[in-house]
């Protein structure tokens, strides 16, 4: 049977070619010039072919440059002690390079291996993209990775429902933190994302439940914080699943009201449901989502972490609660975990 076409001509092809060319001249300039062209150029393809080839190609390029190496060998006119020396090391090199690629994981180059997860990373960001809000309103959110790593294990979720008369929001907190949760929070983060929009409130987080479940991760389980609100009344309803508990800002007192919801970590227990808090967003008041990274420090109740990060969103929201969010995770909680919070503002004017 034949191979199909696609395995002779994919995307390393023209790659492979070039580099394999450039190993060729090398080979016939040392021929032509044996005492005036040396050999060791052969390590630049070979280095390339690290690079930009995926794992096949990678180690036949390793063997291919090997032969070459031969080849470049046979036409010297002496083999002195750092010749042979030179030999040696580009072996070995060659050798270095087939290890790495048959214990590779990942069946990609470098490059486009690094591409790949900033897009990966992209596309997380991309989920969590807030939806557009009537003037009356300010929806806002911002994340910071574990030591400022490129992917975090929390992230964000938001869609509107019934003609934009209704916002959902789910802050996420993924088991793990930084590039270990990054892929797990990808993979949530598009499911959660699809679920928000396409089920009634009370059924989104039962559902990313019985996902998590139905994964049968090894960390497996995820917190996370639902909040449902009516844009034309400003009631809303909130939904805890092992999360942190929003805190609702009252315009008319000034003061901060936590509000603490029931219900378990997803992915541990079939059938979680969680009962909702309801509660009313009046004009100027405010509404934050966070994840744990924002309030947890070694040696330091969690209670007062919510103290402290409440008193430093009063110090930020004095005179608008723009760009609250960003500021909040720039200077508030751990740098060593991954830091989310999300806002809800309900506009005086």
């Amino acid at each position: 049977m034949s191979r199909p076409r696609s395995q002779f001509f994919g995307p390393d092809t023209v790659t492979t070619l070039v580099l394999g060319a450039i190993s060729a001249a090398v080979v016939v300039l040392v021929a032509l010039f044996p005492s005036d062209f040396p050999f060791t150029p052969l390590i630049v393809p070979l280095f390339l072919a690290t690079l930009l080839l995926n794992r096949q190609r990678m180690v036949w390029f390793a063997g291919y440059t090997a032969l070459c190496l031969t080849a470049t060998a046979l036409f010297q006119d002496s083999l002195s002690a750092r010749t042979l020396a030179a030999f040696a090391v580009q072996y070995g090199l060659c050798l270095t390079v087939v290890v790495i690629g048959m214990r590779a994981s990942v069946g990609i180059g470098r490059l486009r291996g690094e591409s790949m997860l900033v897009d990966l990373r992209d596309r997380i960001r991309a989920q969590g993209e807030l939806p557009s809000v009537p003037d009356g309103w300010l929806v806002e959110s911002a994340l910071t990775s574990a030591g400022g790593a490129p992917f975090a294990g929390d992230f964000v979720v938001a869609a509107t429902r019934e003609c934009g008369t209704v916002l959902e929001v789910a802050v996420v907190d993924v088991s793990g933190k930084g590039e270990a949760a990054g892929t797990r929070a990808l993979q949530l983060s598009g499911a959660m994302s699809g679920l928000l929009g396409a089920l009634p409130s009370e059924r989104f987080l039962p559902a990313a439940n019985d996902f998590l479940i139905k994964r049968a991760w090894e960390e497996g389980f995820a917190t996370a914080v639902h909040v449902s609100v009516d844009i034309a009344t400003g009631q809303y309803a909130v939904r805890t699943a092992g999360h942190p508990p929003p805190a609702h800002h009252h315009a008319a007192t000034g003061r901060w009201d936590v509000v603490e919801g029931d219900g378990t970590v997803l992915g541990v227990f079939e059938g979680s449901d969680p009962i909702p808090v309801t509660g009313c967003l009046h004009p100027g008041d405010a509404l934050l989502l966070y994840t744990d990274g924002m309030v947890e420090l070694p040696g330091r109740d969690i209670d007062l972490g919510i103290d402290v990060m409440l008193g430093a969103a009063d110090a930020l929201g004095v005179r608008s609660w723009e760009g609250v969010a960003e500021r909040l995770v720039a200077t508030v909680g751990s740098p060593d975990d991954d830091r989310a919070a999300l806002l809800v503002h309900r506009r005086t004017g």
